[in-house]
């Protein structure tokens, strides 16, 4: 063959090896859709123990085919507080076994011509994807006929480039002695590399099977590139970490601490690992015995096997040393110097790589009951500024609340970018009815931070013209205050509560309270202002008082109306 044949099938390669890698995407994406907020729920109540923990994340990565969405998900929740690192470290064993799934779909790919089996289900993807109620199934029907009709043509490509028959490619694999410890750490580094450049651990896989089935590549070689892809494949969760919290960095370092252990002791047994797993599946790894025909058949089962025997192998032995995985990567990853917690900063949502619908909102959900528990301090701040007589300490709590006004406004911003950027990926109707109640939700949170701000203000005024409230007063705006700061509690339930356990007649009972006591307040105020209790101007401050507490309570109404997707009137 000439330069130009090569160059042909090698960009038909990179070509069948982005289609595959746009495969697996498209069918993981479609696969956590279809599972929905199950797949939260499922890491949330099966992480009892580490047994329980591995085992579901073995279960989540073979259904979503994806160990890096599944690792992701899992730092996910570590930021999110709603896994401990110890349950975190255990469901990424769990994936690490069931990302070997993927291995074996490959082999198959590699061994049937699937050729018959991909044009139906494009065709059957097309029709069902024009369907509201089935085409997550169209997804995913077109997500495995791309996988499939990737691996077809690796395969065709890999017979047209006829490696066994090329003395360049045969003599520069030649050259390295498969004897060697050094060049099996050279192919591990190799496999290390590539995976993090691409992000894909199943296009490396496939590379290497391509490779090892065409004769050139020794399956010592081979295996010493999936066990690169292995530490390679943890780059993405990381990455995925690199502005979370520490607990969650933690946790994926842990992927990382967990996958270069089983590397090194593997490496140190690597020879008669590799020789065990080759007599299992009834294959000699120096090859001898097999015709080309045979090996071509029967090397990506060897890899599959290895790939499997290795991370289960890895997990059995790891399990029991969680309490010493999870010392040694807080001893690598030390804890953030403490922030002042005034400072505007979002605690859930990371910014770089975007997660699947699903999780993200997942985040936005986290980050908007911060924003609800931010504004319930501001709110108790003007309450302590109220009854805050040293000027001082008066100036210094009224700057707080000002910076709490401001944060308000950041936060309400960013969340909304980021709802919006989620919002552009092929959501799920429930999932966009639920980014529509999250607008609404920071549209109001950030109105009471104006509120209380507002609060604030009135109070430095009469705080400024050295005016004074009588004790009565006094007394009923603390007890607004503490009416309006329940309202507030309630509202905090509701945000972080299953829609199907909010009490929302709560909610309206609190509100109804605060409006009758209102309107109490405010015809006792126009008789003792007439009865010359108190100023006019200081009635006028009072009642602005009152009234934006008034506001407060129907702004949390708004809140809670959003989140259960209920108005009063149908509660």
């Amino acid at each position: 063959m000439n330069t130009s044949d090569y160059v042909i099938i090698f960009m038909k390669i990179l070509g069948s090896l982005a289609l595959l890698i746009y495969g697996m995407k498209v069918m993981s994406e479609a696969l956590q859709k279809m599972a929905g907020s199950q797949l939260r729920h499922i890491l949330g109540a099966m992480t009892t123990n580490r047994f329980t923990g591995m085992l579901t994340g073995v279960f989540i990565t073979c259904a979503v085919q994806s160990s890096s969405a599944t690792t992701v998900m899992t730092v996910s929740f570590v930021n999110a507080g709603l896994l401990t690192l110890a349950q975190a470290i255990s469901v990424i064993m769990g994936a690490n076994i069931g990302t070997t799934l993927t291995a074996w779909i490959m082999s198959l790919g590699f061994n049937v011509d699937l050729t018959m089996v991909v044009f139906p289900a494009f065709f059957l993807g097309i029709m069902l994807i024009y369907s509201k109620r089935r085409r997550y199934i169209g997804d995913f029907l077109f997500g495995i006929a791309f996988l499939f009709f990737a691996l077809v043509l690796l395969s065709n490509a890999g017979k047209e480039l006829d490696l066994e028959h090329n003395p360049q490619a045969i003599q520069f694999f030649s050259s390295f002695n498969i004897h060697s410890h050094a060049n099996i750490i050279v192919f591990v580094l190799i496999g290390t590399l590539i995976t993090c450049i691409v992000q894909s651990s199943a296009a490396v896989m496939a590379i290497t099977i391509l490779l090892c089935s065409s004769g050139v590549l020794p399956i010592y070689f081979g295996i010493a590139l999936v066990l690169g892809e292995n530490i390679g494949t943890t780059a993405t969760a990381n990455l995925a970490a690199l502005g979370a919290n520490t607990q969650a960095r933690r946790a994926a370092m842990a992927h990382l601490v967990f996958n270069v252990f089983g590397v090194i002791w593997v490496l140190c047994l690597f020879y008669p690992f590799v020789d065990g797993v080759c007599h299992l599946v009834g294959y000699n790894p120096t090859g001898a015995g097999f015709t080309q025909v045979q090996k071509a058949a029967i090397l990506p089962i060897v890899l599959a096997a290895f790939h499997t025997c290795f991370n289960v192998t890895n997990t059995a032995l790891l399990i029991g040393f969680i309490p010493q995985i999870e010392k040694v990567v807080c001893w690598i990853i030390k804890p953030k110097s403490n922030k002042d917690e005034e400072d505007f900063r979002l605690r859930f949502i990371q910014s770089g790589i975007m997660k699947t619908p699903e999780l993200s909102v997942l985040e936005a959900s986290k980050e908007i009951h911060s924003f609800a528990e931010r504004m319930r301090r501001m709110l108790r701040m003007v309450r302590e500024l109220l009854s805050t007589k040293d000027a001082n300490d008066f100036v210094k709590l009224f700057s707080r609340i000002e910076k709490y006004e401001s944060i308000a406004d950041n936060m309400e911003i960013e969340i909304a970018k980021y709802l919006d950027q989620v919002s552009d990926a092929h959501l799920s109707d429930e999932t966009k009815d639920k980014v529509r109640a999250m607008l609404r939700e920071i549209s109001e949170l950030e109105s009471i931070g104006d509120s209380c701000y507002h609060i604030a203000r009135t109070i430095n005024r009469k705080y400024t013209e050295k005016e004074e409230f009588t004790t009565d007063q006094y007394e009923h705006l603390h007890q607004m205050f503490a009416l309006t700061d329940q309202s507030m509690e309630e509202m905090e339930h509701a945000l972080i509560e299953h829609k199907t356990d909010i009490d929302i007649n709560r909610s309206f009972n609190i509100e109804n309270e605060i409006n009758n006591y209102r309107n109490q307040l405010r015809s006792r105020n126009t008789i003792d202002v007439n009865d010359h209790k108190y100023t006019y101007a200081v009635g006028t401050m009072y009642m602005d008082i009152i009234n934006e507490c008034e506001r407060v309570g129907d702004y949390v109404v708004n809140v809670v109306e959003a989140r259960t997707g209920k108005k009063k009137n149908e509660a």
